[in-house]
């Protein structure tokens, strides 16, 4: 063989050499960016996990609470609207049932929405009714129906009566 075909080949498998070893750093770079893509949504995944479990834990038992809001709502019209000539003991032992029953609920999140002499806030209260008062224009006068959130998410509106000013 000659001086220059030699020459030749060892340039040829050099360029060679060099053109697999660009192919191959461009292959480890997708290979690292595939990896770091797969990293950071498993990380999310991760995050997710531990919010879904959290919220679960907090909001699982949503609608047992929103039927129990029935049962203190009962109770309470049973207390507002016993007779005068209830014995003093049972309605002292109702009351504290109730206390119990509201206290049970507050304890796991479940809070009263203020609504009287509120201005009325359509995320928090449903209005059911417009009167003339005293009070200005756009503020509860009346509760109708407590509402009531489960850790700052809204369970039951309240419904009110809204003023719509003097007459």
């Amino acid at each position: 063989m000659s001086e220059n075909q030699t020459q030749s080949q060892s340039t040829e498998t050099v360029a060679s050499e060099g053109s697999k070893i660009a192919e191959l750093e461009l292959q480890l770079k997708e290979r690292e960016n595939k990896f770091l893509y797969l990293y950071a949504d498993f990380e999310n995944y991760k995050k997710r996990a531990v919010k879904e479990r959290s919220d679960a834990q907090k909001f699982g038992w949503e609608n047992v609470a929103r039927d129990l809001l029935s049962v203190v709502d009962n109770l309470d019209r049973g207390l507002a609207h016993a007779p005068a000539t209830t014995e003093a003991n049972f309605m002292a032992g109702l009351n504290m049932v109730a206390k119990q029953f509201r206290e049970t609920m507050e304890r796991q999140g479940v809070q009263t929405i203020p609504s009287l002499k509120q201005i009325f806030n359509p995320e928090l209260h449903e209005a059911i009714a417009t009167e003339y008062s005293d009070e200005k224009s756009g503020l509860i006068i009346r509760e109708e129906q407590k509402g009531y959130t489960l850790h700052g998410r809204l369970l039951r509106a309240s419904r009110v009566v809204i003023s719509s000013g003097p007459k």
